[in-house]
């Protein structure tokens, strides 16, 4: 949805610079784990064990999270990806089957704690320190006008994914495909726009060059037409480039300050500077193809995300669709001021972000338009996160 010297926030397009005060400097969230080595481990030590009592009073939205990873979990597909550790598929579907059978008996607050407790194994990240730190950063669907054909005013499009681009079947993109069956390396953002390679893939026409890389970074996008009808575009594939932030150029170019930097202040910068948008977007070599999608955005096991019960982790070292507990520090827009409390809740692990890599990043849906934009850009903090398997 979407690993560098200063840290991803709103899904990967701002950095946190003014926040290190806070933060040891030396602190690297990116920390890979050594090859073969998970993000979890077992917790056996009863005072590490989280409180889940308040989470069991606020449960909205959990059981069809859960509804939309057992329908993923459903499909032969999916097995490829078990066993995770020492749980297998069939340990994972059963876990999301109990803790919905454990929702819908109707017990809450600390009785459900206690059923929790002593039902599930509960297991720890490693975090980016092998203590559990996690960096926790928002994303959203931002909402934004569009054509389906080009017109004056829609000439900025989002392309969909070339046919001779291949992906594996766990989505892993293979590269582009040559005449002799060989794969060769898609070229970088730069390139794809400015070659005219991509003629003829347009899916879509948006009306600035800053939103249509917005929707790159995000993943997915809700385009409202001319007539008001709204069209979902999701992630179809990329060209196989890791992310770059774009904000520490434009802040060592003087065009934002430090404390200027947010989402906000980079479309409003870009609003009024649009023979700039590419000048920075392609130091970003990463570039996104997007296909229409039926209903709500999609995460990367292709079920529809949830505010604030779907979570983005790498999909290399956690495991797909199953159930997560995480705590943190959250923003909140109370008629337009923004609040930041303790939060702790129940979520699914059902997309992957372009920028989240390691076990120290997990990123959080905080839902669409532009009021989820302003609360998933200030979402930037340190927090604990777990995965709740039945005890075998």
């Amino acid at each position: 949805m979407k690993k560098l010297a200063l840290l991803l926030v709103a899904a990967g397009i701002i950095f946190s610079i003014t926040g290190c005060k806070t933060k040891p400097q030396a602190k690297r969230y990116d920390r890979p784990l050594a090859p073969g080595e998970l993000a979890l481990r077992k917790i056996t030590d009863p005072a590490r064990l989280p409180n889940f009592t308040l989470a069991c009073y606020d449960l909205s939205k959990v059981e069809y999270a859960i509804d939309r990873s057992l329908n993923y979990m459903s499909k032969p597909s999916s097995k490829q990806f078990f066993p995770y550790g020492d749980i297998t598929h069939d340990d994972a579907v059963n876990s999301l089957k109990r803790f919905k059978e454990l929702l819908a008996s109707g017990q809450r607050g600390a009785q459900l704690h206690s059923a929790i407790l002593r039902e599930f194994d509960v297991y720890e990240s490693v975090g980016c320190d092998d203590e559990g730190t996690v960096l926790f950063t928002g994303y959203y669907t931002p909402i934004f006008n569009g054509s389906m054909t080009q017109t004056e005013r829609f000439r900025y499009p989002l392309y969909k994914q070339p046919d001779y681009l291949v992906k594996s079947s766990t989505g892993e993109i293979k590269g582009k495909r040559l005449a002799d069956g060989s794969f060769v390396k898609m070229p970088p953002r730069a390139q794809l726009e400015t070659s005219g390679e991509l003629k003829g893939e347009e899916l879509i026409w948006m009306e600035d060059p800053f939103e249509v890389y917005i929707a790159h970074v995000q993943g997915s996008a809700i385009i409202r037409l001319e007539d008001q009808k709204l069209v979902t575009v999701g992630y179809a594939a990329n060209n196989g480039y890791d992310y770059q932030s774009i904000s520490k150029k434009m802040v060592d170019d003087g065009k934002l300050t430090a404390s200027q930097l947010s989402l906000s202040a980079m479309i409003a910068y870009f609003k009024a500077h649009q023979d700039e948008v590419a000048r920075y977007t392609q130091l970003n070599p990463r570039f996104v193809f997007f296909e229409i999608r039926d209903g709500s955005p999609h995460g990367s096991i292709n079920e529809p995300v949830t505010t604030l019960r779907t979570i983005a982790t790498d999909k290399s070292v956690y495991p797909r669709a199953c159930l997560a507990f995480f705590k943190t520090v959250l923003p909140r827009d109370l008629g337009g001021t923004v609040y930041h409390d303790p939060y702790e809740g129940f979520a699914l692990d059902q997309d992957t972000g372009g920028a989240i890599r390691a076990a120290g990043r997990c990123d959080i849906y905080m839902g669409q338009g532009d009021a989820a934009g302003n609360v998933a850009g200030q979402v930037y903090k340190e927090g604990r996160l777990y995965y709740l398997f039945l005890k075998k």
